[in-house]
């Protein structure tokens, strides 16, 4: 579904505000020659103070596009950038965009500083379009990014209410049929080791979770929840804090496959057997899955139909702006091994 796209000031107002023509205007926008510095000065002010920022999809239909598209991950965490996640959606990415000629462009952005340099690179004219990955909720980057009228898709969302162009998984329902697979193979005790969650993904995974356990008529206790932040290490200390809490446990949902990889060590740890004495299931359906002992049964994101979507979706807006934010939900495949 879609929804408006916010108001912002046209090149016509700036030249009304400043007293002077539109061609005067787009003149200074270009830094081209020709213009006195007292009438670039006048422009600047009235571009200051309307918050006016060149139409940079006017620009591409006029022939002056840059041919590139930035990549953006909006993680201000380094540990994130070496688990299996990001190189799965660059290569994704970059598949989807190798046949348009267009340069992908990795840019990192984890703090308002950097946030405020990608946008004034972008107003610049130096990509046609941007792809967000791992956006927390709050993070105003995307919002900058419409006020800009820069083409923008995000992986995922930051919330249920996402106004800017998206592509995502169903998160709820891939957690859903995780837990109803447990259930169905005679768990009981089953807890689930969550994303961080200021993160939209990580709170849907968690509400499949809490829905599957309520249609089968058991309780959503809190206590069977320990949150990581997708990360093996973080993986093994919530596992071992849930063996703590409920010795019985004899099921669990991980967040993302490399946290299902840390629960395991912890279970071996405590001498769990697994599956015999807890099932285990992961999320994202990584290569690391085949490779894990026992092999993981997980939920399968489909990453490379994702990256698909996602550049179809940019490239269409490069094209032809839409009136309306698009959002775009693929579906989950349950991928059951011996974990499970």
């Amino acid at each position: 579904m879609g929804r408006e796209r916010p108001g912002a000031p046209t090149l016509e107002e700036v030249a009304a505000h400043a007293g002077v023509g539109r061609g005067t205007v787009s003149r200074v926008v270009n830094n081209a020659a020709g213009v006195k510095e007292s009438t670039r000065r006048a422009v600047q002010r009235a571009i200051e103070e309307l918050g006016y920022v060149p139409n940079l999809a006017a620009r591409s239909l006029a022939g002056r596009r840059a041919d590139a598209v930035a990549l953006v991950l909006a993680e201000p965490d380094w540990r994130q950038f070496a688990e299996p996640f990001f190189s799965e959606i660059v290569n994704s990415l970059g598949d989807a965009l190798a046949d348009t000629g267009m340069q992908l462009l990795l840019t990192l952005v984890r703090s308002d500083a950097e946030r405020q340099r990608f946008l004034e690179y972008a107003r610049g004219g130096r990509v046609d379009g941007a792809l967000l990955v791992s956006v927390h909720a709050g993070d105003p980057l995307p919002d900058m990014l419409a006020a800009a009228r820069l083409p923008t898709v995000l992986l995922g969302r930051r919330s249920g209410d996402e106004r800017i162009s998206y592509v995502d998984a169903d998160n709820v329902g891939g957690a859903r049929d995780a837990v109803s697979h447990l259930l169905n193979r005679g768990s009981t005790g089953i807890a689930t080791i969550t994303g961080p969650l200021d993160m939209h993904v990580a709170r849907c995974r968690l509400r499949g979770y809490q829905e599957a356990l309520a249609a089968a008529g058991l309780p959503t206790d809190p206590s069977w929840v320990a949150e990581s932040d997708f990360t093996q290490e973080s993986g093994r200390r919530a596992m071992a804090e849930l063996i703590g809490r409920h010795p019985e446990i004899d099921g669990v949902l991980a967040a993302s496959d490399t946290t299902a990889v840390g629960a395991l060590e912890a279970l071996r740890a405590a001498g769990r057997r697994v599956p015999d004495d807890v099932a285990v299931i992961g999320f994202d359906d990584f290569p690391l899955a085949e490779r894990t002992e026992p092999r993981l049964t997980t939920v399968r994101q489909p990453l490379e139909e994702i990256g698909r979507a996602m550049v179809r979706l940019l490239l269409e807006e490069m094209k032809e702006p839409a009136v309306a934010w698009r959002h775009v939900i693929l579906r989950t495949d349950l991928v059951v091994r011996e974990s499970a």
